[in-house]
């Protein structure tokens, strides 16, 4: 009865894996403004399917004309979500090869994959301090991406990590509080950094440009921020754009250690 319907193992494969990578593409836009612009795409896609098999050469040619050209155009407004997927499956891959010549490469060469007792207890420290205090901070973390153009917009520093110092950054009249702070290899590598305003609509209302920008660099690298809420004295820990309000000192530590596996 169906024997004009010739469907191989290869095929079934093909609608699978086209399967899982819209479900992957859904996943990283979903809740984001380039959401309605994929759901417009994919309903300009189907109408060409449509009218290509109907014959309507005239705007079947055109539409197709318009989806070719458009690709560039998708490219361009997707630039951050394809960044974020493909780092996403490059950490993914890096993550399955703990024991790997490539692990070992990107141990090597990205940074520190652990973090000291040292560190912990002295970031731990000056943020429970400045919790205490309401005074704001913005801490990134660096893990395997590079913040190379991040650290440029701001002063580069290289100076041993201690609370002492970290209050001193942030108290409230000192010129170098405003922006971000970056630590790399266990060490602030630059402070006063501009970091990019995350454009996700589902942020709550009460949080500031301070926490955006925090959910902002997570989103575009595999880093992770540290947000000193200087309104209420929150800590906020954020990590693959996921913004987490700690109850504790202890469960900021092990969120940080957890971010360096």
């Amino acid at each position: 009865m169906f024997d004009f319907v010739s469907i191989t193992f290869v095929d079934i494969l093909d609608i699978i894996l086209v399967g899982l990578l819209i479900f992957q593409i859904i996943r990283l836009i979903r809740g984001t403004a380039a959401m309605s612009i994929f759901a417009g795409i994919l309903i300009l896609y189907v109408i060409w399917l449509v009218v290509s098999a109907f014959n309507m050469k005239l705007l079947s040619s055109l539409m197709g004309q318009v989806l070719g050209v458009g690709v560039i155009a998708l490219i361009v407004i997707f630039q951050p979500e394809i960044r974020r997927f493909l780092l996403h499956l490059g950490s993914r891959y890096a993550s399955a090869n703990r024991g790997s010549f490539f692990r070992r490469l990107f141990k090597n060469r990205g940074g520190v994959n652990v973090v000291s007792p040292e560190l912990l207890e002295e970031l731990t420290e000056a943020c429970r301090m400045m919790s205490q205090e309401n005074t704001g901070a913005l801490i990134v973390l660096k893990h395997r991406t590079s913040l190379a153009p991040i650290i440029e917009t701001g002063d580069e520093v290289d100076a041993r990590i201690s609370r002492r110092l970290l209050l001193n950054i942030f108290f409230k009249n000192s010129p170098l509080h405003d922006g971000a702070l970056i630590i790399a290899n266990e060490r602030i590598q630059a402070v006063r950094c501009t970091l990019p305003i995350s454009a996700n609509p589902n942020i709550p209302a009460q949080y500031g440009l301070r926490h955006k920008a925090a959910v902002g660099i997570t989103e575009q690298t595999d880093a992770s921020a540290i947000v000193v809420s200087e309104e209420t004295g929150n800590i906020s820990f954020v990590s693959n754009g996921v913004l987490k309000q700690m109850n504790s000192i202890t469960e900021l530590r092990t969120a940080i250690e957890n971010s360096y596996r």
